[in-house]
């Protein structure tokens, strides 16, 4: 009997949805498979920024490490927390169709603006990204922005619980966990840009 494919995934309800979901591609073509959960240092370091922690790998070092010495047999990742260049020994074998690959703006009850333009100066503004926070304050210098980090479901508690006005948001992520009603608007390119592969999943097997 063939034993089950090992397929590496970070333990958040985000990551072990579209590990899940690519388990269950394979079955519709007959390969049996198992989840092996990891915390990385992204997830277990959440009172600094993530440029603060370092520049890569932080939600796919682990699972590239055990993938590497052959403990699991592929490992799921949202594309755009891959670094641009493989891995020595390792490569892309598969990406799942794209979810929309914008950005999200979602707002805390009591907050009527209905897009990002609409937030009164000094609003506070919740975003765990780089990228996110270097368009916010070219957009819009007047707004505070502020650090927020954890899964999808803390976000949106932090959102809930006044901690800031507003945050910004993959929305494929939403989406992928029931959460689209929580999307006020999207915001859309060229006056803003997502992160190169989001929206996709991908998945990462030995060479």
């Amino acid at each position: 009997m063939t034993a089950p494919l090992r397929i590496g995934t970070r333990s958040s309800e985000l990551a072990l949805f579209q590990a899940r979901q690519v388990a269950s591609l394979l079955a519709a073509h007959g390969v049996e498979s198992e989840l092996v959960t990891y915390t990385t240092i992204g997830d277990r370091i959440l009172d600094k920024p993530l440029s603060a922690i370092g520049e890569k790998g932080l939600f796919t070092a682990e699972l590239e490490a055990d993938l590497l010495t052959g403990k699991t047999d592929c490992a799921v990742h949202s594309l755009k927390d891959l670094p641009t260049a493989d891995p020595a020994g390792l490569f892309l074998v598969a990406l799942l169709e794209r979810e929309d690959p914008r950005d999200a703006f979602v707002t805390r009850p009591g907050i009527t603006a209905t897009k990002l333009e609409e937030l009164p100066e000094g609003a506070k503004v919740g975003t765990s990204s780089l990228r996110r926070r270097a368009q916010l304050r070219a957009l819009r210098p007047d707004l505070e922005v502020c650090e927020l980090r954890g899964n999808v479901g803390t976000r949106l508690r932090k959102i809930d619980e006044g901690q800031v006005d507003a945050a910004l948001l993959a929305a494929a992520g939403l989406r992928r966990l029931g959460l689209g009603h929580r999307i006020v608007s999207l915001l859309n390119a060229p006056d803003w840009l997502g992160a190169p592969g989001q929206g996709c999943i991908a998945v990462q097997a030995r060479v």
